[in-house]
């Protein structure tokens, strides 16, 4: 027994020493949000509800096609958004990305570093280029498309992860996104034996089914052995595994990642905790724009496990912020509705 709590203990006084809870990797995009309809997507050949990478002509082309005057632009990827939550519920964290020496990369640094965030970006000169850019789409049905022209974030590599910062986190945290290149598959495989090496736990994010469907022996690669944390929803989940269902999938799962979280959209979410599965309740809501939510949810489950909350309570509070977001244009949350949230589970606690 004395045994046991004293590993309990010198495991809390090694997360408090650390700085940050959660280092991030991932692209580093301008998000411009706005809204469409189904048949803006049909006549310009865009595939409804994916991410497609697009070249920068491409881009500018759809771009020119919408009301941009009723668009809202921020900083973002998905793993940015999902760091920043971590830092609007009151975690500590750091991102790892590549922007350019231009309007949108300066306006990129700057909004991350206004939502609490430190990043590589503080300590570097940026080079010359084009800052990537994310047009999302949204549709009446809640639905989003995104077209990525990734810009100078394309070139992502080990070089942009910082060792010290990368060794002083409880979790490392790595988005899908980055395995269509492989400079990028380097820098994920990299982070995640630094982190290893250095006893920071692995979290991974399939970020979305086309990077399990097109890019799957890549990501497989990645996962290698395993991952401490994997973040996938329902398709991503039976795409990786190859099962027909969602039970098939869960059990396989097993042998990727030592928990993991299965988001089911308005059904809520799946988490299984190393022992247990725990079924996470989904809040109603009338949603208008599906942006973001996976993100905010890994996040703001990310914030709890690291904030002393249980798998089951940081579930809770990942359902109610991805429930929120939904029901509002845009990946984020403000740092109010944040804080308010926390405030209506003591409540409920």
């Amino acid at each position: 027994m004395q045994k046991i709590s004293q590993n309990i203990e010198n495991e809390t006084i090694y997360k408090m020493n650390k700085k940050y809870n959660v280092y991030g990797i991932g692209n580093a995009l301008v998000d411009i949000v706005t809204e469409v309809d189904d048949k803006f997507l049909q006549d310009n050949n865009i595939e409804k509800g994916l991410m497609t990478l697009v070249d920068e002509e491409n881009q500018t082309r759809i771009s020119n096609a919408i009301d941009m005057n009723n668009s809202n632009m921020q900083c973002g990827g998905s793993a940015a958004n999902s760091i920043i939550a971590v830092s609007q519920f009151g975690g500590s964290s750091y991102y790892s990305c590549k922007v350019a020496n231009d309007e949108l990369g300066e306006f990129y640094k700057t909004d991350l570093n206004s939502n609490g965030v430190d990043s590589n970006l503080e300590v570097e000169d940026l080079e010359p280029g084009i800052t990537g850019k994310c047009l999302v789409m949204t549709t009446k049905d809640a639905s989003r498309t995104m077209n990525t022209f990734l810009g100078i974030t394309e070139s992502y590599s080990k070089s942009e992860i910082k060792e010290a910062a990368l060794k002083d986190s409880e979790y490392l945290y790595i988005e899908g996104y980055l395995v269509t290149s492989e400079n990028g598959q380097e820098a994920m495989k990299h982070a995640k034996e630094l982190a290893e090496a250095n006893g920071v736990k692995t979290a991974l994010t399939f970020s979305d089914p086309a990077m399990v469907k097109y890019f799957k022996e890549p990501m497989v690669s990645v996962v290698g052995s395993g991952v401490d944390l994997l973040f996938c929803n329902e398709e991503e989940a039976m795409l990786y595994t190859g099962k027909d269902s969602l039970s098939e999938a869960q059990d396989a799962l097993k042998s990727s990642a030592k928990k993991f979280v299965i988001t089911l959209g308005e059904k809520g979410a799946i988490v299984f905790d190393g022992e247990t599965f725990i079924d996470i309740q989904p809040n109603k809501v009338d949603a208008i724009d599906s942006n973001g939510a996976g993100d905010l949810f890994a996040g703001a489950f990310m914030y709890g496990i690291t904030n002393g909350k249980s798998f089951a309570d940081a579930g809770k509070l990942a359902s109610l912020a991805s429930s929120k977001v939904v029901t509002q244009f845009g990946p984020r949350l403000e740092l109010s509705q944040a804080k308010e949230m926390l405030k209506d589970l003591l409540v409920d606690a």
